[in-house]
């Protein structure tokens, strides 16, 4: 990785590429940095540490930690990515924008993009009037009043607008996906508040078992006896903090051999004569990505499994010893059925996005046209069940592997009782797969301009 990009970096015009999505990422970091008026800060953070196991934990995590500092990006690519998850499941059931995404050609991709800009505005709104309530509900705001409620809705609406158009721009003007890498930018961010969250639980042990840090010593010291609970729960000893480190190379790991994985279904074509002209009697593969479905049914599963935790935590967390409340307790997301649930969602979505993603019919009707077959299967239904059978076993071990990434966090989380371990897996996912397509895209850039060509 390290040699590809100094070549890259050899060449002037990936230069430029790999400066200007620098300079985009840099203006994204400095807009995580400034925080939107009449907001109190610090109260939030706090607020959405204890509702870290709700959909806002994660809406915190893809933003780089600056939905809970109530920044100008706070709402950072969200709404895109979720307006881009709709569109395109409603590419199959609507024909107008099926037809404007098979047929429309390089117009019809433009009104799609049209079309997903202005839903990204239309979630953009519902987001940014829920924070904003969310935030008044638990006395967050320095300010009441109708202008401090248009100042913070709508800087908040040009922020994730302007996130967009910075995500386009990298499209265009850069290197690799930019809505991507402004995720990848965002999460890495995270990355030195984890090393220090380490430390200090690390340390909070050690005093812990010297006797200097105690529930009483705490509570003396202002604390409420459920916030000195959870912050002496936060205390990790040293060799848990190696596991931790282990376990997450070892993720790692497992994430760069599962993206590489694929089974290719072996396609022998046919020798066809066209004129003087032999074609044809070539072999290939048809290859099926084991990661097909990538973090999506991750994202879908945590946003459903988490809402009626988020729905509880604007109406307000119930007290305890109430019946609410051990409802609320049951349904957390570090309690064994939220984990349960969570498992089969994304089973679930990933064998739904799994067939939307790769049409078995449509994929051995163009191999028929271009006289292309598996060898020993007839062209037609035989294929199509065969290819069908093959992605279901691709995609179970892709759901699979999925669970198992998404739920080992969270169990890690329980045991450590750290809410924040919850989300670990997707962030890895992520920054783990934008790292690898990156260097595939400059990989692929620079074999274009050292290609010689037939001319030479």
């Amino acid at each position: 990785m390290i040699q590809t990009i100094r070549r890259a970096w050899g060449i002037p015009e990936l230069r430029n590429k790999i400066t200007f999505t620098m300079l985009i990422l840099l203006i994204f970091r400095i807009g995580n940095a400034i925080t939107v008026p009449y907001v109190n800060s610090d109260l939030l953070r706090q607020q959405l540490d204890a509702m870290g196991t709700t959909y806002f934990g994660l809406l915190n995590a893809m933003s780089g930690g600056a939905f809970a500092m109530a920044t100008v990006f706070a709402l950072s690519i969200q709404p895109y990515i979720n307006s881009s998850i709709i569109i395109q499941l409603l590419t199959v059931a609507i024909p107008y924008l099926e037809n404007l995404s098979k047929d429309g050609g390089e117009e019809g991709r433009k009104k799609i993009q049209s079309i997903t800009r202005y839903t990204t505005i239309g979630i953009a709104v519902l987001q940014s009037v829920g924070y904003y309530f969310m935030m008044k509900r638990y006395e967050i705001l320095e300010e009441q009043g109708v202008w401090p409620a248009l100042v913070i809705i709508v800087t908040l609406i040009a922020g994730s607008s302007f996130v967009m158009w910075m995500g386009e721009q990298v499209n265009e003007f850069g290197i690799g996906n930019g809505i991507s890498m402004i995720l990848f930018a965002g999460i890495l961010s995270r990355v030195p508040s984890m090393i220090t969250g380490l430390y200090e639980g690390v340390r909070n042990w050690s005093l812990i078992q010297s006797g200097d840090l105690s529930l009483d010593s705490l509570t003396s010291a202002g604390y409420t006896t459920e916030r000195a609970e959870q912050y002496l729960s936060s205390a990790i000893p040293p060799w848990g903090a190696v596991l931790l480190v282990i376990g997450m190379l070892a993720l790692i790991v497992f994430i760069v051999f599962i993206n590489d994985a694929e089974r290719r279904i072996p396609v022998q074509y046919a020798k066809r004569q066209v004129g003087r002209r032999m074609y044809g009697g070539q072999s290939s593969n048809l290859p099926m990505k084991v990661g097909m479905a990538g973090v999506l049914p991750i994202i879908f599963a945590q946003s459903i499994a988490s809402l009626p935790i988020t729905v509880w935590s604007f109406i307000g967390i119930p007290e305890e010893g109430t019946i609410s409340y051990g409802i609320y307790k049951a349904i957390d997301a570090q309690s064994v059925a939220y984990m349960i649930a969570y498992f089969i969602m994304i089973i679930g979505f990933s064998y739904f996005y799994a067939t939307i993603q790769f049409n078995p019919v449509e994929i051995a009707n163009n191999m028929k046209k271009q006289g292309g077959f598996i060898p020993g299967f007839r062209p037609g239904k035989p294929t199509i069940d065969f290819i069908k059978r093959v992605l279901n076993r691709v995609t179970f071990f892709g759901a699979i592997y999925l669970g198992i990434v998404a739920i080992c966090p969270l169990i890690v989380g329980k045991l450590v009782q750290n809410s924040s371990v919850s989300i670990g897996g997707t962030s890895v996912i992520i920054v783990v797969g934008v790292a690898l397509e990156t260097v595939k895209a400059l990989e692929s850039q620079m074999l274009m301009r050292q290609y010689k060509g037939f001319l030479e």
